[in-house]
C-alpha cells in the first residue's frame, strides 16, 4: 500500500494533451501545472490537488487502497464539472502501475487506461489512453511528467 509514497510532496506537472479525441489528432495543447500530493489514512490513500492557471481550472486526485483486493482506485475531478469520475483500478509491478476502467466521452461508453512510471526521486510520468472500441485499439491523448520541486 506503499505504492504511491514516491508522488508525496509538491510537483511542478508539464502537461501535453490531445486538442481533439478519436478523430486522427496529431496537435498537442502543452500548459504547466502545479501538484501538491499528500497522504491520507496512514498511507490508504492520497489526495493530489493540481492547479492549472494558465487555464483557469483546478483538479483532485484521490487515490485509496483496497485492503482486501489488494488494488488502487484511482478517482478524478476538476472544477470544470464539479463531478467525482469513474474510477480506474489495478496496481503497480515492477515500478510501474496499470489501471483501468469504464467511463464516457461526449456521451458514449470508452475504456480508461492510466499508467504511472517512476523514473526517479524526483522525475515521474502518467499517461492517459481511451478506447473507443472495447479494448481493441487505444489512443495516448494526455501525459504528465512530474518534476519535484525543491524544498
Amino acid at each position: 500500500m506503499d505504492d504511491f509514497d514516491f508522488l508525496h510532496g509538491t510537483w511542478d506537472v508539464a502537461n501535453r494533451k490531445l486538442v481533439t479525441l478519436f478523430d486522427g489528432c496529431t496537435e498537442w495543447d502543452e500548459f504547466p501545472a502545479r501538484s501538491v500530493v499528500r497522504p491520507l489514512l496512514d498511507g490508504l490513500g492520497n489526495l493530489d490537488e493540481m492547479s492549472v492557471p494558465t487555464r483557469g481550472w483546478a483538479g483532485a486526485t484521490l487515490r485509496l487502497f483496497d485492503l482486501e483486493h489488494k488494488t488502487w482506485s484511482i478517482y478524478w475531478c476538476s472544477s470544470r464539472s464539479g463531478r467525482l469520475e469513474p474510477p480506474v483500478v489495478g496496481g503497480f509491478e515492477a515500478g510501474v502501475g496499470a489501471f483501468q476502467g469504464d467511463d464516457a466521452h461526449e456521451g458514449r461508453p470508452i475504456k480508461v487506461r492510466f499508467a504511472w512510471h517512476v523514473l526517479g526521486a524526483d522525475h515521474a510520468r502518467w499517461e492517459q489512453r481511451f478506447s473507443a472500441d472495447a479494448g481493441e485499439t487505444w489512443e495516448l491523448n494526455w501525459v504528465m511528467d512530474y518534476h519535484r520541486v525543491a524544498q
